[in-house]
């Protein structure tokens, strides 16, 4: 694996070169700002993003609202799991940061110690983005070009090179996809329980002002009022 860390003519140090080369001529604010969004910003983002979609997803309703929670759900456990892949990846790589190996290299954020192979930020930033996908593909797009942005900064600062972010996003995405099929039929009975249960229904589907039930919408063998005020009148 020192292969990882040659440099010679390696287009992924040349690219690493290239791109946080952009951090020596930028203002000095402008790199603090790359700071913040590469090391905290996008994950706070991609929360919010989760958020949103949820609120989105909850308020609609219908039959796709407890399938959708459920991917939804599993988007923050994939990114988990992934990071615990990593944990024997990045053991058995032993890849050092490349401004270890690397001298010229402006590095935005100190105290790294420990191995670069694969990025933890690309590999949960990017499982939360495909996870996003599975539970709704507008705001999954959203979620992918926010991974994306956060693979150019973690290069940007000089605490990443480019294989190591895209080994992060293939490594969050292989999670997401594979373990999907068994998440979403372990999460969606799950969901639909809670959705049938009167104090935990709103996480999975918005309930109505006046009557505090589920939007409209009736479940199962439910009794329409417009039966039961038949019944009432035949009475």
């Amino acid at each position: 694996m020192a292969v990882l860390a040659e440099s010679g003519s390696n287009p992924d140090v040349e690219l690493l070169y290239d791109i946080n080369g952009l951090a020596k001529d930028a203002p000095h604010w402008f790199d603090r700002v790359m700071e913040f969004v590469g090391e905290y910003g996008l994950l706070l983002a991609m929360v919010l993003l989760i958020l949103w979609c949820w609120w989105s997803v909850r308020r609609r309703g219908g039959e796709e609202a407890a399938p959708s929670v459920a991917a939804l759900v599993w988007a923050p456990l994939a990114a988990g799991l992934a990071v615990l892949v990593n944990v024997p990846i990045r053991g058995f790589v032993e890849r050092p940061r490349p401004f270890v190996d690397h001298q010229g290299l402006d590095v935005l954020v100190s105290g790294k110690t420990d191995f670069s192979f694969v990025s933890d930020h690309a590999t949960i930033t990017m499982a939360l983005g495909v996870g996003l996908f599975v539970a709704h593909r507008r705001f999954g797009l959203a979620g992918i070009g926010l991974a994306l942005l956060e693979g150019f900064c973690r290069v940007y600062m000089g605490v990443h090179y480019p294989t190591d972010v895209v080994g992060g996003f293939a490594l969050g995405t292989a999670v997401v996809l594979l373990l999907s099929p068994l998440a979403t039929a372990l999460l969606t009975p799950l969901m639909r329980a809670v959705e049938r249960s009167p104090r935990a229904g709103w996480l999975v589907r918005r309930r109505s002002a006046a009557g505090g039930g589920p939007d409209n919408t009736l479940l199962p063998g439910a009794r329409t009022p417009v039966d039961h005020e038949e019944r009432d009148l035949a009475a």
